[in-house]
Formats: structure tokens, C-alpha cells, sequence
């Protein structure tokens, strides 16, 4: 009996995980652009813990920068936003999306660091002075 009633409960659990609580909207951003979305709101708001005032300076606002790179009004967002979070298992497929864009974007900025550090090395490294005489 026991046996049973854990494997109707697993199956519960599978089918309320794949079940949608809210309505698909009408406006739904597609996943990949969410994904987008969502990694340039993750910039965004670490440039906002370190450097708002500089925005502020050049009248960016950041959620609004992005709502028109994208296309998209709030309401979509939220809609959208909410839409994935009914459904944890796609949501949690997007958030890891980002997580490992993020990841490379922040490996490619290190590599291309890397590379100019070197080169300002070069740059600035004395010259030794080539015999001229024989």
C-alpha cells in the first residue's frame, strides 16, 4: 500500500510541475529573448550597485533602457516573467541560460583583459639598444 501511494504521489508532483497555473499570454516573449532579457537586466542592475550615479549622470534608466532595446512594455514583461515562474522547470531552464551567458561574457572580458594588459606590456617595456657599430 505504501508502495503505491508514493509512486501516485510522484506522479503527482510530475504533473503539477508540468501543469501551467497561469494562463499562456497572449504578448509571450519568446524564451530566447527572455533569456536576453533577463542577462541584460542582470548587467544592469550590477552596474546599477556600482556605478549609479554615472547613469543617473547620462539620464540612462536602466529597466526602460531595456524594455526599448527589446521592444517590449513592462506589462509584457511582467506577464511573461510570470508566465515562466508558473512553470518552474522552464523557468529554471532560462535562469540557467543566462547564468552560463553571463559566465562566458565574463570569460571573454577576462581573456580580452588579459591580452591588452600584455600588450601594454610590450608597449612599454625599454628598448634595448641594437649595436650599431661593427
Amino acid at each position: 500500500m505504501k508502495k503505491y501511494l508514493g509512486i501516485v504521489l510522484l506522479m503527482l508532483v510530475f504533473v503539477s510541475c508540468a501543469e501551467s497555473l497561469i494562463e499562456k499570454p497572449d504578448n509571450l516573449i519568446p524564451k530566447e529573448k527572455m533569456v536576453l532579457i533577463l542577462k541584460d537586466m542582470a548587467i544592469v542592475n550590477a552596474a546599477k550597485g556600482t556605478n549609479l550615479g554615472k547613469l543617473k549622470d547620462n539620464g540612462i534608466e536602466p529597466t526602460e533602457f531595456i524594455f526599448e532595446k527589446y521592444e517590449i512594455d513592462s506589462a509584457q514583461f511582467v506577464d511573461s516573467d510570470r508566465y515562466y515562474a508558473s512553470l518552474p522547470l522552464v523557468y529554471e531552464s532560462l535562469y540557467k541560460q543566462v547564468e552560463t551567458s553571463l559566465e562566458q561574457q565574463r570569460e571573454q572580458v577576462e581573456t580580452a583583459k588579459k591580452v591588452k594588459d600584455s600588450l601594454n606590456l610590450l608597449k612599454n617595456a625599454p628598448k634595448k639598444k641594437e649595436a650599431v657599430d661593427k
